[in-house]
């Protein structure tokens, strides 16, 4: 998902759609792709909840509530009496998704209109940016959906991805790769858990999170947004699923939201292309997945099942990316919003996913044809709701509306698809309390970005750092002895957060409360710090060399090496700047040690002659705002039990690199991480 801001750019990204062949589903989908063994759970039998109605409604015979208003019902039942009372326009309204921006001016669109669902893409906040502005913002969009006939509330989406980032002042958590680093589930859930607060409190009752991608090219630009390379891995750290809804049947509470996984599937999985068409196409993501059959279960299904049926997982939002199959010889990529047989045939029947399935930022409008053709393909290919926002286009939700009602009268939609979706969509609604509690409940409003949360936070960058050598035992370093910090990243707390930080791309210039890794080392530290951020001021006698390199922020295709022209911060490519290099250089020669911290959303190229002058080196990661918890690994606070969730390669050329390759010859194997005790 991306910002409204930035939205005008990706009108042309990733391989250009062709019009491609729909698959159809068989019996045999299932199997041909490898997941026979899965087998489709019993459908919910839903549960009670204990509360009042939100408001009145009126035409209901004898003066009775209906039965969609009694909470003591099951779930089921009162998904059943609601979709039995609603006309087409207020069951397709129910499937559209607009942005704030798109409705702030006018918000009386989502009471004519029905809408079912509003989002903030990233950076798309209220005039102020404070935990009361957000949820005046969305309970003032809840109080117009509440004026429909039928008060059906209003589902409100953010990109919580690693805390809830848009929001300033809240606590801003390590990226997920750094979370596979420290390989703690339990961890995990508590940051889930956290974030769901944060977020809910704050108005928005779901988070497009956690990706549950697997990441196989670390060129990739959202590579920092997987758990690591191995579908394991990934597994293991799906219990952030748990802390965001909590255990199944406990949405509903105040400290919770609804959860998504995405993107489904395969995302982390497309071929890199060298040599783009024209400026505007990312060459990896929002790619073609070019696999067989079997290895596309291995590696881009393999998460979903344990995310549905073990931590019942609400919603899930299919990538951009596309499929082609190797084995079938045709060349003919289907975009995953076109994909029935990968979402109907085996997201819904073969896996059993009762919840709903969102569409991504206007994907629907990167497949072929007129968008009547795109709205009928990505519909009947089982999307049930579709995030629509204007984005500087003529086409929206609106137009959604309109196209689908359009569709459905002409019988190109059948009506079972559209009660389908709406069933979903409601069931997700009753789930979680809004029949009964549509407003933000903000008695946890002042948790937000509290000491508490926040040393969860620092736990988690402590647990997330990767020492990759140590000479001499170089760390963990004395707190006696001056020490001397350089580095573009080593007082920069928007390098430090990445993206996805109060704006879609995150900025080096982004200010969030926390600090950096500078003002950590000068808290942790008995003896004298001298900064300097391009090495130039004299190295004192004796001194402690700690230079903290890495990227600038970015998200999605800006972040892929050689990426698109216009990539707000720059071209990336992987590799260290030449300040950076030469920082390291001048450091290492005069210090009495020299740690280098790298601070990126991936690994970065360590040149031979730079490695050798090293004595530690720590992969950091993107820790977020609680830089302390490097300082804490750094002297002895906390050992370093970190190990690596992807593979770091020795040259570019490696990359794709993954364990179980062959002549696999990485600068450091996945899984590697040395240990150190406490001062």
């Amino acid at each position: 998902m991306v910002s409204l801001q930035h939205a005008h750019h990706r009108s042309g990204q990733g391989p250009r759609p062709r019009r491609s062949r729909l698959a159809v589903v068989s019996a045999a989908t299932a199997a041909t792709l490898g997941i026979a063994f899965l087998n489709a759970p019993s459908a919910d039998a839903g549960h009670a909840r204990d509360a009042g109605s939100h408001g009145s409604h009126h035409g209901h015979a004898g003066g009775h509530s209906p039965a969609y208003l009694n909470a003591k019902l099951p779930t089921k039942l009162r998904v059943a009496d609601l979709l039995g009372r609603m006309t087409l326009a207020e069951k397709i309204g129910q499937m559209a998704q607009a942005e704030r921006a798109d409705v702030t001016d006018d918000p009386t669109q989502i009471s004519r209109l029905g809408l079912g669902s509003v989002l903030s893409g990233g950076g798309s906040v209220p005039a102020a940016n404070t935990p009361a502005a957000w949820a005046d913002m969305v309970d003032g969009f809840q109080r117009e959906a509440l004026k429909t006939r039928l008060g059906i509330p209003l589902l409100y989406g953010v990109d919580s991805v690693h805390g809830h980032g848009n929001l300033l002042g809240a606590t801003v958590f390590p990226h997920n790769i750094g979370l596979g680093a420290s390989r703690d589930a339990k961890l995990a859930e508590k940051i889930g858990h956290i974030t769901a607060i944060e977020t809910r409190a704050s108005g928005p009752q779901w988070a497009f999170a956690p990706c549950v991608c697997v990441a196989r090219d670390d060129r990739w630009g959202r590579t920092y947004e997987s758990f690591g390379e191995s579908p394991a891995l990934v597994r293991r750290m799906e219990t952030i699923i748990d802390g965001l809804q909590g255990r199944k049947g406990q949405m509903d509470q105040r400290d919770h939201v609804l959860a998504t996984a995405k993107h489904y599937a395969g995302d982390g999985l497309t071929t890199y292309k060298d040599t783009p068409d024209d400026a505007n196409d990312y060459p990896i993501d929002q790619g073609i997945d070019e696999v067989s059959r079997a290895e596309f279960a291995k590696l881009a299904l393999s998460p979903y099942p344990d995310a549905i049926r073990k931590h019942h997982v609400g919603s899930v939002m299919p990538s951009f990316s596309s499929v082609d199959w190797t084995e079938d010889g045709l060349g003919n990529p289907i975009k995953m919003s076109a994909n029935k047989e990968l979402i109907t045939g085996v997201l819904k029947h073969a896996f059993g996913f009762k919840g709903l399935v969102i569409s991504d930022w206007r994907a629907i409008h990167q497949l072929p044809g007129t968008y009547t053709d795109q709205v009928e393909v990505s519909v009947n290919a089982g999307i049930d709701m579709f995030m629509e926002p204007f984005s500087g286009d003529t086409v929206g939700y609106p137009q959604f509306i309109q196209t689908l009602t359009q569709l459905v009268n002409s019988g190109a939609v059948p009506m079972s698809r559209i009660d389908d979706a709406v069933r979903r969509i409601l069931t997700v609604k009753f789930d979680l309390g809004l029949f009964e509690h549509p407003f933000t409940d903000r008695s946890l409003m002042n948790t937000i970005g509290s000491p508490a949360h926040r040393a969860v936070a620092r736990q988690a960058v402590a647990e997330s750092q990767v020492l990759l050598t140590n000479h001499d035992r170089t760390l963990p370093l004395s707190k006696q002895a001056p020490v001397y910090v350089a580095g573009s990243n080593a007082d920069n707390i928007g390098n430090q957060a990445g993206g996805w930080t109060l704006t879609w791309q995150g900025s080096p210039t982004g200010v969030i409360p926390g600090t950096t890794i500078r003002a950590a080392i000068d808290a942790a530290t008995d003896a004298p710090v001298t900064y300097s951020q391009d090495a130039s001021a004299p190295v004192p006698a004796g001194a402690n060399g700690v230079v903290v390199v890495g990227e600038t922020p970015y998200a999605e295709g800006p972040g892929d090496v050689n990426g698109p022209a216009w990539a707000p911060n720059g071209i990336q490519t992987m590799q260290l700047s030449a300040a950076d290099q030469a920082a390291i250089r001048t450091v290492c020669s005069a210090a009495a040690t020299c740690t280098v911290l790298v601070v990126s959303g991936r690994p970065l190229i360590i040149p031979p002659d730079l490695l050798g002058q090293i004595d530690a080196l720590v992969a950091s990661w993107l820790p977020g705002s609680e830089g302390a918890g490097v300082a804490d690994v750094l002297f002895g606070a906390r050992p370093f039990t970190g190990k690596l969730p992807v593979t770091w390669p020795r040259t570019l050329a490696q990359e794709p690199i993954n364990v179980g390759d062959a002549n696999y010859d990485p600068l450091f194997p996945y899984g590697w991480g040395l240990t150190t005790g406490r001062r």
